[in-house]
């Protein structure tokens, strides 16, 4: 528990930091994106006066530190701005959204987690023989395999063609359990397949060095059981490497997630960028970027205390 505690203060410490990184990033880069915010909210046929009337309320004449601390101040009452007009608040638009790309990277990541695990540990099993060279093979395949190109042959097989499955949409659990699990199974599969062959290989390779260390061998031929060995010991080392290569996946399956958004038509933050970047919508952009990215942040500082609760000998900086 001290292990833990220690690596939790010291990820806590650094966080503000990070936080800060991002989001100086995200502003900096967002600044020199082309079009004109006055011209997007008032449209083509404004005034200029009218243009810079605009600039002037919201501060776009301001320097540029003045901008970012005036940004800053906003983000720590996790106010991102108002929309291009007609104005709608950023957050709200963000707390209605993020939930459903949340719950698809959720299946998405589970499903991956626990087909590369047991396809993984059964090719390190069978290595060498044909479970291992099938698995080897879908693997292959399926890391090559784009998630949207994925997920458009889903829908021609699945809603179009054998029609069992919705082509799109999103229903809430609380509405309806059944609906909810029909509109998430095929966008969650397509978001999960890319990553889930990668992690196949990790899995199997890390199970591999395992197997083949010297305790293993010591410990079967004392006799003790060989599921013991690979259950007690064997697994929880070999776990390590994927656990970190999925905590790093993490970040591509939310990005991921935007896109399979789109194709599914779901009303996820994939739905919000689009119209940010359709609308040349700064503050909603920088709203979702931002979003997204101190998830991914978070979500890696649970990935470190995983380390920890699975292998306690583990060291972490």
């Amino acid at each position: 528990m001290g292990n833990i505690l220690r690596l939790l203060g010291r990820r806590l410490i650094a966080l503000p930091f990070m936080i800060l990184g991002i989001t100086l990033l995200v502003f900096i880069v967002l600044q020199f994106a082309p079009g004109d915010q006055a011209t997007a909210a008032l449209g083509e046929n404004s005034t200029p006066e009218a243009r810079e009337a605009y600039r002037e309320s919201h501060g776009l004449n301001d320097p540029l530190v003045v901008q970012y601390l005036s940004f800053l101040g906003r983000l720590l009452t996790l106010n991102f701005g108002t929309t291009t007009p007609p104005e709608s608040p950023i957050s709200a638009m963000i707390a209605g959204a993020f939930p459903v790309t949340l719950q698809l990277t959720f299946w998405g990541v589970l499903i991956a987690a626990v087909v590369s695990l047991v396809l993984g540990i059964v090719a390190a099993l069978w290595r060498h023989r044909w479970p291992d060279q099938v698995i080897r093979v879908v693997s292959i395949a399926a890391v090559a395999t784009p998630s949207f190109w994925l997920g458009i042959l889903l829908i021609q097989w699945f809603a179009v063609g054998w029609r069992i499955l919705p082509s799109g949409g999103y229903t809430s659990f609380f509405d309806d359990p059944g609906k909810y699990a029909a509109s998430m199974i095929m966008p969650a599969v397509a978001l999960a397949i890319p990553v889930c062959a990668s992690l196949i290989r990790v899995v199997r390779t890390s199970m591999v060095e395992e197997l083949d260390k010297d305790y293993v061998r010591t410990a079967i031929g004392n006799g003790v059981p060989r599921g013991e060995v690979l259950r007690t010991n064997v697994l929880r080392n070999a776990l390590v490497t994927p656990i970190t290569v999925l905590g790093l996946r993490i970040g591509y399956l939310l990005g991921g997630a935007v896109v399979i958004e789109m194709i599914f038509s779901m009303p996820g933050m994939g739905q919000l960028i689009l119209n940010g970047i359709t609308n040349k919508d700064v503050n909603l952009v920088q709203g979702v970027v931002i979003t997204i990215a101190v998830t991914f942040v978070l979500v890696n500082i649970v990935v470190d205390l995983l380390y920890l609760l699975i292998n306690p000998r583990i060291r972490t900086v």
